[in-house]
């Protein structure tokens, strides 16, 4: 008998609970998931070729990926997730020719390479009337 009124009860709840239109249930909290390296347009604006390898390691830091076979290639992966709504992945590649920066490639590119990007200027034009 007891079972049978605690079923009742709680299909009652149950239909209740269904019926409430404003009644929502609590979300699950995402945690945005960060790896990799750091790569930031600071960093890159700051790599020159001819820089040795501990100078790239002290602004880019260590890379995360190496070539086991080729020690001249230093592979840069950062990647932020925030599930359901962001996903972001930055990649770069540094090559070393004897000892020092010779190239890099990648998602970034030093400023002043940047054709598109807008060239400042100290000068303010004033109004003439």
């Amino acid at each position: 008998m007891l079972v049978k009124a605690l079923s009742t009860t709680l299909i009652a709840m149950m239909l209740v609970g269904c019926s409430l239109p404003n009644i929502q249930l609590p979300r699950l909290y995402k945690v945005t998931v960060q790896q990799g390296n750091v790569i930031t347009q600071e960093m890159v604006n700051q790599l020159k070729p001819g820089m040795t390898r501990s100078q790239v390691a002290f602004i880019m830091g260590e890379p995360v990926l190496r070539n086991t076979f080729n020690e001249d290639r230093w592979d840069y992966v950062y990647s932020v997730v925030l599930p359901g709504y962001f996903n972001q992945e930055t990649r770069m590649s540094l090559f070393f020719e004897d000892d020092v920066l010779g190239y890099f490639t990648g998602d970034l590119v030093p400023e002043s390479a940047n054709p598109e990007a807008p060239a400042e200027t100290d000068t303010v034009e004033e109004e003439t009337s």
